[in-house]
């Protein structure tokens, strides 16, 4: 039985589920790799994120991570051109990150993966221009949120009854 619960685990469901889950991550990986991108294991990581909500909430949620890589993206190239102390600039954009998001109507989870877009270009240092690492990072997280949503269509999830909490239903 489930932890807290008086339900029964479903094996064969979360057998199903933990197959489907690793294949996706597995085909995220490598369609990163066959594209050489150096930071090929964002893609699978985004993956996994999109991959644990159903259909209806990938399709509904998809383009949030969408919206913010590209801004964090962008923000970021330009920001990680300029010279000065790093922290200070980090925090603008944060802030500006999150004025961005609002403007274009797009919700937290835009702002997180924007965030997160934001320090990846902005913190680690890489040998390549910035315009090129920003690029990088949009691209390995568009093949991770492309191939969850290839997979929800193909693949789907079993919808998970209403009122239940994913991990006492599986």
């Amino acid at each position: 039985m489930a932890r807290g619960t008086n339900k029964r685990v479903a094996w064969p469901a979360v057998a199903v589920h933990a197959v489907r889950t690793a294949v996706v991550a597995v085909v995220s990986l490598l369609v990163a790799r066959l594209c050489r991108l150096p930071g090929m294991y964002w893609a699978p990581i985004t993956t996994l994120v999109i991959t644990q909500s159903s259909l209806g909430a990938a399709w509904a949620v998809y383009w949030q991570p969408f919206v913010g890589t590209a801004l964090g993206a962008v923000l970021g190239g330009a920001m990680a051109t300029c010279p000065g102390p790093h922290a200070v600039l980090f925090g603008a954009g944060v802030f500006l990150m999150g004025l961005l998001c609002a403007a274009v109507h797009s919700g937290w989870s835009a702002y997180r993966f924007g965030g997160v877009t934001l320090a990846i270009v902005v913190l680690i240092p890489s040998t390549d221009p910035a315009w090129l690492a920003a690029l990088h990072r949009f691209a390995e997280v568009s093949i991770g949120i492309g191939v969850a949503l290839l997979f929800a269509l193909v693949w789907p999830e079993e919808e998970t009854p209403k009122g239940e909490a994913k991990g006492t239903h599986i």
